[in-house]
């Protein structure tokens, strides 16, 4: 117990001069651990930028959203299309001629239907479009351009995740190592204490129930370690799976837990912060492509045609082309569509006023949420402080009851409530630290300080 003590009493001093609690636990880290070698968050949570699968559908998407830009920029590219059939009439289409166009003495009124054609007609045709002027093609080339934005920060998001997600699994492993180092030293204690029990007993000084009630603690202790043991493991596969590594990978983590000071943040724009902007920009865009889409669109077109006639017939048979083509301008105007585009504009409008609520919304509970962080990791570093110190004291307390139970001077019970006392001085000083990494990565989030890269 001296020896575990001593480790958690080791103090590392910060550039400002403040102590703050490192738990080193380096001779379980060395039979714990064995040969394997531990892994740092760092090393963690680069091998998840790489692996993680959700990073992968991240960079994905931020691909597809480049390409949903270019693909609106092509609409300005000028179009050529080619085409062409083929019509073979069994009957002629008729047309109703004047009868004066036959015989110039006929009434007025009068008319005389006539077919008109060949039976074999093809039409081959290369058209060619050019936008000049086109709100909506302008519209939504800004749209996607803030769409890549937005994809962008939603990946970040998904960084942030990532990092609280390993960090958390990370620290969650750590804890349960020292844990273990925590129920190992109960446990050394306990066999040392039902070892001197069984002396006393053997020599019928003591009854064989205070022999009992230690070996039930011993058992507890047992059982308590096989629960510590097999939560570390699924921590531990938690972790390699948020890692994107399979899971016969070995691992192992660093015993050392860093972190325990109060550094300064920055405060930075955060990712949730950017994401509102963004989506309230997003939505402005929209809005303002619908306002313009009343607007008239202009292109420039060009049209060449090979138009062929054929008869089959014997005595007469042929195949004739004749060119057409023609260049010119094209005005497109839309005079009136039902009200539909001006339903559209008021719902978007109504949608841009709910995205400015929700960034201001965003910016009032992050600063809520900072502050609450902020006093939170206060409080709980000085539980840590305080803890450590319950921890040596419970100690010192639990160390003086067994020489005096030696001694015949206190009973068993009394040794027991010592040793439930520093059991529950070395649980409180775990939560504390649990509590104070939690509240330190919210902070950083809240901060905007966060991210995979940092």
């Amino acid at each position: 117990m001296k020896k575990a003590i001593k480790n958690l009493r080791k103090i590392f001093w910060n550039a400002n001069g403040v102590k703050k609690p490192v738990v080193l636990l380096v001779v379980l880290a060395a039979s714990l651990y064995g040969q394997a070698q531990p892994w740092s968050l760092k090393q963690c949570i680069d091998t998840a930028q790489v692996h993680n699968k959700n990073l992968q559908m991240g960079r994905n998407n931020m691909l597809l959203g480049e390409e949903k830009m270019h693909e609106a920029q092509a609409y300005l590219i000028p179009k050529v299309t080619i085409g062409a059939d083929y019509k073979y009439y069994f009957e002629l289409p008729y047309q109703l001629m004047p009868m004066t166009t036959f015989n110039p003495t006929a009434p007025e009124g009068e008319f005389k239907e006539a077919q008109f054609g060949v039976p074999h007609n093809i039409n081959a045709t290369i058209q060619f479009v050019m936008p000049l002027y086109n709100p909506q093609v302008y519209g939504a080339i800004q749209t996607t351009k803030i769409a890549a934005e937005l994809s962008e920060l939603q990946y970040k998001k998904s960084e942030e995740q990532v990092y609280f997600e390993i960090s958390n699994l990370y620290y969650n492993a750590q804890i349960l190592k020292h844990q273990q180092a925590f129920i190992d030293s109960n446990l050394t204690n306990t066999k040392l204490l039902l070892e001197n029990l069984q002396l006393l007993y053997n020599q019928q000084i003591i009854k064989k129930s205070d022999v009992t009630k230690v070996e039930l603690q011993k058992e507890q202790l047992l059982t308590q370690r096989n629960r510590v043991t097999n939560s570390y493991n699924q921590v531990v596969n938690a972790l390699k799976f948020s890692m994107g590594i399979p899971f016969n990978q070995n691992i192992a983590i660093e015993p050392q837990i860093e972190n325990l000071s109060i550094p300064d943040y920055q405060n930075l724009e955060t990712v949730d912060m950017q994401l509102a902007s963004t989506q309230n920009r997003l939505i402005g865009s929209e809005l303002s492509t619908l306002k313009h889409s009343r607007l008239p669109s202009v292109s420039i077109l060009g049209n060449y045609s090979q138009v062929g006639f054929g008869y089959t017939d014997a005595s007469n048979d042929f195949l004739k082309f004749f060119p057409v083509s023609f260049t010119g301008v094209q005005i497109s105007y839309p005079l009136f569509n039902g009200t539909v585009t001006s339903r559209k504009i008021n719902q978007k409008k109504i949608e841009f006023q709910n995205s400015e609520l929700q960034v201001a919304l965003v910016n009032e509970q992050n600063s809520m949420l900072s502050e609450n962080a902020k006093q939170q990791r206060f409080v709980t570093q000085q539980t840590i402080k305080n803890t450590l110190e319950q921890i040596n004291l419970a100690t010192t307390v639990y160390e003086q009851m067994l020489l005096q139970q030696k001694q015949g001077t206190v009973s068993l019970t009394e040794v027991l409530l010592a040793d439930n006392a520093l059991r529950e001085a070395q649980q409180s000083y775990l939560s504390a630290i649990v509590e104070y990494l939690k509240a330190d990565l919210e902070l950083k989030k809240l901060t905007g300080n966060i991210s995979l890269r940092n």
